[in-house]
């Protein structure tokens, strides 16, 4: 297997170091560039193009929520032939609800919590550079919470710069398409294990099932409830309470 090509962006220099050291000792990734600032990190994320970003979130100059929406919204608009794949994984220990929904409503394609062991976290880094997402249980139950509160509830504190939206409850939308297409135990219990941010490998291991047969339950999971990918539909299975 290729190495998987990362870069740094984390302004504590022990933290940084220790990240580099610990994921390079492993032989399965190469940290290709660090950065100590949000400016910084945006322009080396242009200019080296990772296969996956860490992310901190409290960068000094600009937090990660901005660089990642930032960065998510040059890659739109860009026309360049050979357009970045580059996946931003937020790695933190903020795990408020502001926080955490910021991170969804930016485009970050993976999140995960500072305490995760390295075994956890090199796992998460394959799931991301797959095109998968990797969800950390503890934002994964944050959200949650987020979503039991009154649909009147707005994510109200986020700074006005940071452009987010409210994940609330359910829009009727999705309760329509849930009940037009309901989801089978089966595929309701790989939908809560996607939320958990396991890989197809491990759900597989899970329920006993081959990874065949799982990527044939999360193609069926992402038809029904319309969503282009696992974090789309982990984020919709949140809002209309399938997971709980």
């Amino acid at each position: 297997m290729n190495e998987i090509q990362v870069a740094l962006i984390e302004d504590h220099d022990l933290t940084r170091v220790g990240l580099r050291t610990a994921l390079q000792q492993r032989g399965a990734v190469k940290v290709i560039g660090e950065a100590a600032t949000g400016t910084e990190g945006l322009k080396l994320l242009e200019t080296a193009k990772p296969d996956v970003a860490i992310v901190d979130i409290g960068l000094p100059d600009m937090d990660g929520i901005e660089l990642t929406r930032r960065f998510k919204q040059m890659l739109a608009e860009s026309d360049s032939p050979e357009p970045s794949t580059t996946k931003v994984m937020i790695l933190t220990m903020n795990d408020n609800e502001d926080a955490v929904l910021a991170a969804f409503a930016a485009g970050a394609d993976s999140y995960c919590m500072k305490d995760v062991n390295v075994d956890r976290l090199l796992e998460a880094l394959r799931v991301t550079n797959e095109g998968n997402s990797w969800i950390d249980p503890a934002i994964a139950r944050v959200v949650l919470q987020q979503t039991r509160q009154p649909s009147s509830q707005t994510v109200s504190s986020i700074p006005s710069e940071i452009h987010t939206v409210a994940i609330n409850a359910a829009d009727d939308e999705y309760s329509q398409m849930i009940e037009a297409y309901p989801l089978t135990e089966r595929e309701l219990e790989v939908l809560e294990l996607i939320v958990a941010g396991c890989s197809n490998a491990a759900i597989a291991e899970k329920l006993y099932i081959t990874v065949g047969t799982v990527k044939t339950h999360v193609r069926n999971i992402l038809n029904k409830l319309c969503a282009d990918d696992r974090t789309q539909a982990a984020v919709r299975a949140l809002r209309s309470g399938l997971v709980g």
